[in-house]
């Protein structure tokens, strides 16, 4: 079994993208466990705010999917879209041991803790239109802003590729 090692901590986090010259800000609330106890607790942030679902298919592979947070996504169609089948939503126990974080703190922020690249991300091209994005980092006890192409350049100096999916497209 795949096992990803020691989990990065918040902090590291911070000094990681600090590393890769990327400026942030962060601001903290209350525990949020949905888009619609984010939206009640964050206050007036200006940007793109997301959701983000890890999806498992019956292969055991693994989905990191970023998408706008009031994007309806019917999960049928998103698999077959990006070439996984069947998916669905990957246990809590998957998401500790490949992206580091419990449920309610999913992230992109998380690829740090899949040092091997077991997960595939699919990110809505809608996120990028307006800076900056909003994710937690490594807990949803906070929002952190970070530009969206500061955003790409994380998530590939993780090691990771992505997929961008223009979900405004009809899908075939």
């Amino acid at each position: 079994m795949y096992t990803h090692g020691v989990t990065v901590t918040c902090d590291e986090l911070f000094e990681r993208l600090e590393a890769l010259n990327i400026a942030t800000t962060t601001v903290q609330h209350p525990p949020v466990f949905t888009v619609e106890e984010a939206k009640q607790h964050r206050g007036i942030l200006e940007g793109t705010h997301i959701k983000n679902l890890f999806l498992r298919n019956k292969k055991r592979k693994m989905w990191l999917v970023v998408a706008l947070e009031d994007r309806a996504i019917d999960l049928k169609s998103l698999g077959k879209r990006i070439g996984a089948g069947h998916v669905s939503f990957a246990r809590p126990e998957r998401l500790q041991q490949y992206l580091g974080v419990e449920p309610g703190a999913v992230t992109p922020f998380g690829l740090i803790n899949d040092r091997e690249q077991h997960v595939q991300v699919v990110l809505d091209a809608g996120v990028l239109n307006e800076d900056p994005v909003h994710c937690h980092p490594l807990t949803n006890t906070m929002t952190t802003a970070i530009r969206g192409e500061d955003l790409l350049k994380f998530i590939e100096a993780c090691g990771h590729r992505y997929q961008l999916v223009d979900f405004d497209e009809a899908s075939t």
